[in-house]
């Protein structure tokens, strides 16, 4: 059986950890900046003084989902294919920044969404049937965290498409956190399923000893 590997568990840990933290720092050392407001994209513009800050965490960020697509082979080739997509529009939309605080790039916009969309469909190319595997990656898991995350990306696209939302920030934030935080369990779940139904060293799955 496809297992979940070291280096995506490694992924998986830090992921939520950068996410969080790279905004929240980078808020922080822009006064005056509104998180409820202002996208977490803004952080990165051409003319944010912190740009080079939120876009360090963007990079990072990427770069652990291309890992996380490459070591969690449990999840299914079209699962890390979607995955590994995701990874590289998320270094899309990094390179074509929004130009400034009142203007907007169609490349940003585009590869933002694509982005978007493919964390929030990963989950359905994942569906296992077999009790090998945990249940978040089993129908009743997947499929719910798929309409959720769906629906959330989509008020959250809505909303940053129209000019002059309030609550832009707030609704990417919360899908943000949203897709990092599934990911991470689903890795650390089914890498942590798997180790439960590993024989011991030495030992069949009968119990009888081989060797030592």
């Amino acid at each position: 059986m496809p297992v979940i590997g070291i280096w995506a568990v490694i992924a998986a840990t830090l992921g939520p950890i950068q996410n969080v933290l790279g905004w929240t720092i980078s808020a922080a050392l822009w006064p005056g900046y509104d998180p409820i407001a202002k996208t977490i994209s803004d952080l990165a513009a051409d003319d944010s003084p912190v740009k080079w800050v939120q876009t360090s965490f963007f990079l990072f960020g990427s770069s652990l989902t291309l890992i996380a697509a490459w070591s969690a082979k449990a999840l299914g080739h079209p699962a890390r294919i979607t995955l590994f997509l995701a990874g590289l529009a998320s270094f899309g939309f990094t390179i074509f920044a929004t130009p400034t605080q009142t203007s907007y790039s169609d490349a940003h916009r585009l590869f933002a969404s694509i982005a978007f969309l493919l964390f929030s469909i990963w989950p359905l190319l994942a569906i296992h049937r077999s009790r090998d595997y945990h249940w978040s990656l089993r129908p009743i898991g997947a499929i719910s965290a798929t309409l959720v995350m769906g629906l959330t990306t989509l008020w959250f696209l809505l909303t940053w498409l129209e000019p002059g939302q309030p609550m832009v920030g707030l609704s990417e934030r919360v899908i943000a956190v949203m897709q990092v935080l599934w990911l991470s369990f689903v890795i650390w779940a089914q890498y942590l399923h798997q180790r439960k139904k590993k024989p011991a060293p030495g030992f069949s799955l009968e119990g009888e000893e081989l060797y030592g």
